[in-house]
């Protein structure tokens, strides 16, 4: 497929983008792959779709790329991995593989806690550690991250704390929807070193995780920021993980936990329990791991019943 054999349909993937091919995230890959799926376009028009955008972008990559960098200030990177878009595909898609598991997210957090110390520019090493955090713990999407500002973080709401996420997604058409996370898992200890610490190093300006000049992360920038991250850990492709699948991991690692999957819908700002169920996939001895725990729960119990005085 090439563009010139193929310029309709890359002019009509370019309208339903909205924007720029340059300013293009993989959450508007999605968005408009999404659309393909709900008017019921086949998987192969939907494959076509990302394929000539991908064939575009690569086109610009290696022809424009320095000229869109001087002019817009943009460097390139496409938008379209194995981690967004192609679940909209096909049934085979690498996005339906497992979340990363606990042992996994630690791991990073560890390497991320590890790396302020080192880092050449302690803001933004600091930044990125508590930023990643949230989006874990609290099940935050990028977008909904990178509009937190200062005063949406209540320490005194609740017995762990909440933070505001005033432009939660919302329906079709119906704008934000709004709701209130609580700071689970040390996350409210985290953000107090964030803001007490962290924070001043940046110019002042109400955003709560703000660039080098005060202003909100686009979310493309978080998610790119992740991807350079991993490079810097080092670790085999197979280890690496999106700002999406650290919101997957919230959702599995809760529900595993025993958290009531109401519960991880209303943390998620899901419209309904089902679409809840799509984000969660236990491990692979989930079910192993529930009989030890009832096991072990029944035998404290006949334990206990069998010390106590008749």
């Amino acid at each position: 497929m090439t563009v010139e054999n193929d310029i309709g349909l890359l002019e009509r993937t370019l309208t339903a983008l909205g924007r720029p091919a340059w300013d293009v995230t993989p959450e508007d890959i999605d968005r408009v792959v999404g659309d393909l799926a709900l008017a019921g376009r086949a998987a192969s028009t939907r494959r076509e779709y990302v394929q000539i955008f991908k064939g575009f972008h690569r086109f610009l990559q290696v022809r424009k790329a320095v000229e869109i960098e001087a002019g817009f200030g943009v460097r390139l990177v496409c938008p379209v991995d194995e981690f967004n878009a192609s679940r909209h595909i096909g049934d085979d898609s690498p996005a339906q593989l497992p979340p990363p598991t606990p042992e996994r997210v630690a791991e990073f957090f560890d390497f991320l806690k590890a790396r302020i110390a080192t880092a050449r520019k302690y803001g933004p090493a600091a930044r990125d550690y508590a930023m990643f955090r949230t989006l874990y713990h609290a099940g935050l999407r990028s977008e909904e991250a990178s509009l937190l500002e200062r005063p949406d973080v209540h320490f005194s709401r609740g017995p762990f704390g909440k933070l505001h996420v005033r432009f939660g997604k919302g329906a079709r058409t119906s704008g934000p929807r709004p709701r209130w996370v609580p700071m689970l898992d040390g996350l409210d200890l985290v953000l107090h070193w964030f803001l007490d610490d962290v924070r001043g190093k940046f110019p002042n300006s109400p955003v709560l995780f703000a660039d080098e000049s005060g202003g909100s992360l686009h979310r493309g920038t978080i998610r790119n920021r992740l991807r350079y991250l991993m490079e810097l850990e080092g670790r085999p492709a197979a280890d690496r993980f999106s700002p999406h699948a650290l919101r997957r991991a919230c959702a599995t690692h809760n529900y595993e936990r025993g958290v009531d999957l109401v519960a991880i819908q209303q943390l998620l700002g899901h419209w309904t329990v089902s679409s809840t169920m799509r984000y969660v996939r236990p491990s692979a001895t989930f079910i192993e791991d529930a009989y030890r725990r009832a096991v072990t729960t029944t035998l404290g119990e006949l334990t206990a019943e069998e010390g106590s005085p008749a």
